[in-house]
């Protein structure tokens, strides 16, 4: 969390690839009124802002206490994000233009998908960074992150996982230049 993986992705965009943001679209989901109300069917109305809205930050605060409300709301939520990252997937393999698919989705490993990837990038960043991010967006505290990242697969797994790391503990300077490395690699060379 915080390591700076859409702002990796942009810069694959930047290189002609297509990126799947994942969390944009669990974020335009829960704007469909079918999926708001499977999710308050779930976990009820005081989910809701009071226009109505699902308030992101409630139902996070209720399911990262919680793993079998994360599991139900992982259930109603991530078939339909996958599913529109598949017909995405046939989109942009139909376009010749893009020269490779990015998926910037937190939980790839967590659902399964890096299955589906010919290569995974590692976002190393410190967690003292990390955690600044977080503090600086106002989306949670220290103690929501620490739950959060208990709710994910561990970062030396995920780091063993990938094929290529890119450090986020400096500046975007430095960041790019790997990224354009990566790109060449991956990419140009095959």
């Amino acid at each position: 969390m915080c390591s700076g993986k859409s702002t990796v992705a942009a810069e694959f965009a930047r290189h002609g690839c297509a990126v799947i943001d994942a969390d944009k679209i669990a974020h335009e989901l829960l704007e469909q009124q079918d999926v708001k109300k499977k999710v308050v069917g779930c976990f009820g109305k005081g989910v809701l802002n009071s226009n109505g809205r699902v308030n992101r930050r409630k139902l996070a605060d209720l399911v990262f206490t919680d793993k079998n409300k994360l599991s139900l709301l992982n259930k109603v939520i991530h078939p339909l994000v996958l599913a529109q990252a598949e017909r995405l997937i046939d989109r942009y393999n139909g376009q010749e233009h893009v020269r490779a698919i990015v998926l910037d989705m937190p939980l790839l490993l967590e659902v399964g998908w890096e299955k589906r990837c010919k290569k995974l990038i590692f976002i190393k960043c410190s967690g003292k960074i990390r955690l600044e991010r977080a503090r600086k967006t106002g989306l949670f505290d220290e103690n929501q992150w620490k739950v959060r990242e208990n709710f994910q697969i561990s970062l030396d797994k995920k780091k063993n996982i990938a094929d290529n790391t890119v450090d986020n503990n400096s500046d975007f300077s430095v960041l790019s230049q790997q990224v354009e490395e990566i790109f060449s690699k991956i990419v140009d060379n095959g």
